[in-house]
């Protein structure tokens, strides 16, 4: 295809309940949109970096300024027959794989246009049902938490993830699991840990977690592999995992035995699917992260879990659950049964009001004349 113009939408999201972390708390979210056009047709794809260089090294205004400024000049009025000579294309520049993957995915949902097949399909997915996990960040309190966490284990989801930091650690852990000594829950530690902290990770242990999320420096896998031997309860790798080659060397190591899988972090769904392949070959499950996105992005996240190997249930969320009004339309819902259903029909694309109103920054990109 050739790229004829690129839109890029740097957008602030405010959300209905503020998200707290290891690293800080997000009311709004911070996304970039870009809008690719190629002869009669069009697609939207959405990177969502947050706003601050705290979850990974870019935030939502660097990614927009190197889209807009650098990335994409690179691919307006060329050819690019696959994702991979995309990738190609913005090889030239070290890291920020957010701003790739702004790029890289709108490619994939504009073959997905131009060919009419959903994109599940490109990907080497299939049309089956994708499961979702309920996800908590830092609340109020532990009754506030206990709440939350009885209303998604009525409502039959199959497992809890728990968002910890120091203070809402362990003795949170303890009140959790007195209250339901039955249920899958894992814990989320946004890197906020070191290997100074082994007797806390021993206390863990007692919990009987599914695994830990990311409990040490988000470019380290070495200390998880020290981690991982030390302790009794899985690592799984989120902030380390930043292209093949990362995977490749922690799997190699023994940093982990889950590894999940991010399509801005890891700079595109090309990256993302290889990373389910390499992790499949190994043995290890793999399982969709979410960055709150609007439906834009998660929709994509939806169609790359369709893949074999995403076995645990997902960080993919119905759009009431953070937004009183998705920006993307139509919205996303879950089924009965937890799942979300992938998208024969059209990904949601944003709604023009709201796109506007959230709207921070704007570029439009052409080929130089």
């Amino acid at each position: 295809m050739k790229i004829d113009s690129l839109e890029i939408f740097h957008v602030a999201m405010p959300l209905i309940y503020p998200w707290r972390t290891a690293y800080g708390a997000d009311y709004d979210i911070h996304s970039v949109l870009v809008k690719a056009t190629s002869g009669d047709h069009y697609s939207w794809a959405e990177s969502t970096p947050m706003q601050y260089p705290l979850y990974s090294p870019e935030g939502a205004a660097g990614v927009f300024l190197n889209v807009s400024e650098y990335f994409a000049p690179r691919l307006v009025g060329k050819e690019f027959e696959s994702a991979e000579d995309v990738n190609e294309a913005l090889s030239v520049f070290k890291g920020n794989p957010f701003a790739k993957a702004a790029l890289e995915i709108v490619w994939w949902t504009l073959e997905s246009k131009i060919q009419d097949r959903p994109l599940h399909q490109l990907l080497g997915g299939t049309a089956r049902e994708v499961q979702a996990g309920a996800d908590f960040g830092i609340q109020d309190s532990f009754d506030m938490l206990l709440g939350n966490i009885q209303t998604a284990v009525d409502a039959g989801f199959p497992r809890v993830k728990l968002k910890v930091a120091r203070e809402w650690d362990v003795e949170m852990l303890r009140a959790v699991r007195s209250t339901f000594p039955n249920e899958k829950f894992h814990i989320d530690c946004n890197s906020g840990y070191s290997l100074d902290d082994l007797d806390m990770f021993k206390e863990i242990d007692k919990f009987n977690l599914e695994f830990i999320e990311q409990p040490l420096a988000n470019d380290d896998i070495l200390d998880h592999a020290e981690l991982a031997r030390s302790i009794e309860t899985p690592i799984c790798l989120d902030e380390s995992v930043t292209s093949p080659r990362v995977v490749e060397q922690a799997l190699r190591i023994d940093a982990c035995k889950f590894v999940n899988i991010k399509p801005g972090r890891v700079g595109g769904l090309s990256n993302a699917v290889r990373i389910h392949d390499i992790c499949q070959d190994a043995g290890v499950p793999v399982w969709v992260g979410g960055m709150l996105e609007s439906a834009v992005g998660s929709a994509v996240c939806v169609e790359l879990a369709t893949l074999p190997n995403f076995v645990y249930p997902g960080d993919l969320f119905p759009s009431a659950r953070f937004y009183t009004r998705d920006m993307g339309q139509p919205e996303v819902e879950l089924t009965a049964r937890h799942t979300m259903m992938p998208y024969e029909n059209g990904l949601p694309e944003p709604d023009p009001e709201l796109l506007e109103k959230f709207t921070q920054q704007r570029a439009h990109v052409t080929p130089a004349i």
